[in-house]
């Protein structure tokens, strides 16, 4: 059985090793597409370039083909590694192929058409990079060319349909992004929603890619103070999150936080109740799938006691932080950034409540971790040890008692960032 299967492996090795360029194409490309599917963006790239040296190979520097190859791995570094100067790079060197081959005015009809396809990608693809640069000027130019050359494709009656990288969909996003980096709101609410609507169009209106685009128009909304739509497509994609995610899941967990603060920014004594529901339905969610110890966990922690501080129900917001401070088996574990930030909240719940000495050992145990993270010179750490100046000097700050004094007009508190 062994023999057979190291025969076996022989053969296939054999085979592999004299196959022709051709062959050797045909197998990469078909890789390259299992891998995108499965999201592997290190295999998927890594076969690409191999595609991309089998078809310089083939066809030479000046094909056509190449620029495909190119513009094939341009695309991958963008979508699957969100590497923009990479995607650039190989952007442009597809688009100085295509335009710069030989005999480009003696191409096959059934050919123009992959031409097409892919100039659509190279553009597609400079358009979303620049935008991640911010270089929102390319990037806007770029994304109406690809809109263009995708007005060509649709009205063109080619030979070879060719199979597109990019759908109307992803323009549409793209847009919608570019005139949002604009500050153009109109604009990209009707470019979101057109995406919206292609999907729903496409894959129904429970598909997951709706769950960032419900998330997107509802964000657009929350800065145009439009807090109810802003609510309206947020308790969409939360609604999309539990249907074909459990309640116990991170899109859930996310569109919850989002649902809670949206609920909160309305400064509605009418949402409070609800905007607690969700914090509290997030932070559960976060714990269940993350851990208390997950930074993810930790934020929707700080969020939900912040609000619930600025709502005056400060001994619940007290409870959750100090709960979080549970005994672990590595003593190192709460010194880091997130547990100083949790101690200087309970510090300002304490002022808020006049307890001054315990205000004082919380905010002495922090900035003793901003010192140590920080150094005793950031802004951070001194902020903290101004207000312990303060403190020092107020006998109430080292005594079981209450106390409202201040020394040389500094007020006795701090105060906790808004959400």
């Amino acid at each position: 059985m062994d023999e057979a299967g190291n025969d076996c492996q022989e053969k296939e090795r054999k085979s592999t090793l004299f196959a022709t360029p051709a062959a050797k194409l045909a197998e990469s490309q078909k890789k390259a597409e299992k891998f995108a599917k499965e999201k592997e963006a290190h295999n998927t790239c890594r076969e690409l370039i191999q595609c991309t040296a089998l078809t310089r190979i083939i066809y030479g520097n000046e094909h056509w083909r190449l620029a495909q190859a190119l513009a094939n791995l341009a695309h991958s570094y963008l979508t699957l590694r969100g590497l923009p100067v990479q995607a650039m790079h190989h952007a442009n060197s597809a688009k100085y192929t295509i335009f710069m081959r030989r005999g480009a005015s003696a191409t096959p009809s059934e050919e123009r058409g992959e031409i097409l396809s892919t100039l659509m990608t190279i553009y597609y693809t400079l358009g979303v990079a620049n935008m991640m640069q911010k270089n929102s000027k390319e990037s806007y130019l770029n994304l109406q060319t690809a809109e263009r050359i995708m007005e060509e494709l649709k009205r063109t009656d080619w030979i070879s349909t060719p199979k597109l990288k990019v759908s109307e969909r992803d323009l549409s996003v793209a847009f919608g992004r570019a005139n949002l980096q604009n500050k153009k709101l109109e604009l990209a609410i009707k470019h979101f929603e057109k995406a919206i609507n292609a999907t729903v169009s496409a894959e129904g209106e429970i598909a997951p890619e709706l769950i960032n685009l419900y998330q997107e128009v509802a964000q657009i909304e929350r800065a145009k103070k439009n807090y109810h739509k802003s609510i309206g497509h947020l308790l969409q994609a939360h609604s999309i999150s539990l249907n074909l995610y459990s309640k116990f899941s991170m899109e859930a967990a996310s569109t919850a936080l989002l649902l809670a603060k949206a609920y909160a920014s309305t400064g509605e004594e009418k949402h409070i109740e609800v905007a607690e529901l969700y914090f509290s339905e997030s932070l559960t969610a976060y714990k269940e799938v993350l851990g208390m110890d997950h930074s993810q966990t930790m934020k929707a922690l700080k969020e939900f006691c912040k609000w619930l501080a600025h709502t005056g129900k400060r001994k619940k917001a007290y409870d959750l932080l100090k709960e979080s401070f549970k005994p672990q088996q590595d003593p190192c574990s709460d010194f880091n950034k997130q547990a100083a930030e949790r101690l200087y909240i309970m510090g300002c719940i304490c002022l808020a409540e006049e307890k001054l000495k315990e205000a004082y050992q919380l905010l002495s145990e922090c900035v003793q971790i901003q010192s140590t993270i920080y150094g005793p010179h950031h802004g951070k750490t001194k902020k903290i040890q101004e207000l312990l100046d303060v403190l020092e000097v107020v006998p109430a700050a080292h005594k079981e008692t209450r106390c409202t004094k201040r020394k040389q007009g500094a007020e006795l508190s701090c105060t906790i960032p808004d959400l």
